[in-house]
């Protein structure tokens, strides 16, 4: 609940007199010098934010009565980790034109807070200090991570104003954040010193051997410990689909509805599905997988109407339509332009680095199929700002196939009714103009060579 920002004062005060009485909620209040309107207290997953407005003194307030623990604190040029715990009357200050030399907290159960600050700066300049380290070998990798872990550890000992059960549970959030950064060490190396065929060696990931997949209180309080246990479950299904020739979905819902933990279940389920269910090609059958797992209402109505969003965009289903989007070689082409071909759509952007990965890839396609009945089109969804940007890499990678650039970028009506959250998205399209997948697998996929094949292309 929002308060008026006159009451700001009358609410703090009437709080001070109160503090004899436990608060079922927390306050968040402060000041922004030259603040730009508003803060956002946004989930550590991404999956909420709650605006905050500033009035014309760069005030604001605001309530949280359920949802104590974590969040991002930003104002869309600035943000900082800080922690709301029930009872809490955390004030914030800072000037938005010099965010790190402003930035306090003070108020009831602000040390945390001001420990996040801390720690971040400390986790950055350690990081600095050693360049990109994703291009390491591995033991040199785990011995910078492994001093990080270290440091981190020996500053949170170091802090005597943090209560024990937040410093018990951050040492093992240390932890679990080391072992998720072993974690994703292999894909990280290989795309930064660009060798697809990277391995680590065979014992390279032991230390996460015995890994608890059931600690309900670290899974509510560290979101490396909730990534791990994805990247756990997401490898057991990699191997299961494999020997039980079953989709990779279908092993991953199996395996999680084993867990003893409810809300582990369940928010695994979810976050997986919330994503997985736009990339499918089975839409149908992981719908009903997850309704069939999941025991969490909420959650199977959200996915429920998804589904009932997607099943526009099924096999079969007429294709939204692109119109008059700016083509590089002069005018403009709609998709209707294309009838009578088949029709492979990358949607791209300048800016996104696993789109430019893709493209060595699709000009091998395009070069295969050149004389074939089918039209390669990448459409841009830079901002209006960057389409010489747009130009310029057009030109200066030499790219083929038909390249267009949308007209409201991640607003376009044809990105919003693929409902493309993510880049790079590809839509293979038939010459009826129907949808034959609309996540069609990347030009790096050899399944794209066969899903062609299948369709006499």
């Amino acid at each position: 609940m929002k308060y008026p920002i006159f009451l700001l004062a009358f609410v703090l005060f009437y709080m001070s007199c109160k503090t004899e009485v436990p608060r079922e909620y927390a306050l968040v209040t402060g000041k922004v010098t030259n603040s730009p309107g508003q803060v956002v207290l946004g989930a550590m997953d991404r999956s909420f934010s709650i605006p905050i407005p500033t009035d014309n003194e760069g005030l604001f307030l605001d309530t949280l009565r359920t949802g104590f623990g974590h969040y991002m604190f930003y104002d869309g040029r600035n943000f900082t980790p800080i922690y709301v715990g029930k009872g809490d009357s955390i004030y914030i200050s800072y000037d938005a034109n010099d965010f790190k030399n402003t930035l306090a907290f003070s108020g009831e159960g602000s040390q945390i807070s001001a420990y996040l600050q801390d720690k971040s700066k400390l986790e950055r300049e350690l990081l600095r200090s050693n360049g990109n380290v994703y291009t390491l070998d591995e033991n040199e990798f785990k011995t910078v991570y492994g001093h990080i872990r270290d440091s981190l550890m020996a500053n949170v000992a170091s802090i005597s104003s943090l209560p024990n059960d937040y410093r018990e549970k951050e040492e093992r959030n240390i932890k679990y954040n080391y072992l998720a950064q072993l974690h994703m060490y292999k894909p990280y190396h290989s795309y930064y010193t660009g060798n697809p065929d990277f391995e680590v060696s065979d014992d390279f990931m032991n230390e996460l051997d015995g890994l608890d997949v059931n600690n309900e209180e670290d899974f509510k309080f560290s979101m490396s410990y909730v990534n791990l246990l994805g990247a756990h479950y997401n490898k057991m299904a990699t191997a299961l689909a494999k020997s039980d020739s079953i989709a990779e979905y279908i092993a991953f819902n199996k395996l999680v509805s084993n867990a003893k933990s409810d809300l582990i279940k369940n928010t695994l389920l979810y976050k997986n599905a919330k994503a997985g269910i736009t990339y499918t090609d089975d839409l149908t059958g992981y719908y009903k997988s997850f309704m069939e797992h999941s025991t969490d209402n909420a959650h199977k109505t959200e996915i429920t109407e998804t589904y009932d969003r997607l099943k526009v965009l099924d096999k079969g289903e007429p294709s939204p339509e692109f119109i008059d989007y700016e083509n590089y070689q002069g005018g403009t082409m709609s998709l209707t332009d294309l009838k009578g071909k088949y029709v492979y759509i990358d949607v791209w952007a300048t800016w996104c680095g696993p789109c430019k990965k893709e493209i060595p890839f699709l000009k091998e396609v395009e070069e295969k199929y050149h004389d074939k009945n089918i039209a390669f089109v990448s459409i841009s969804i830079d901002k209006a700002s960057d389409h010489d940007k747009w130009k310029t890499m057009v030109a200066e990678k030499e790219l083929g196939g038909i390249q267009l650039f949308a007209d409201k970028d991640w607003n376009s009506d044809f990105v919003k009714n693929y409902q493309i959250s993510g880049i790079p998205r590809f839509i293979l399209i038939n010459p009826e103009g129907q949808i034959i997948s609309a996540n069609a697998p990347r030009p790096s996929d050899p399944k794209l060579i066969d899903l062609l094949r299948e369709y006499d292309i």
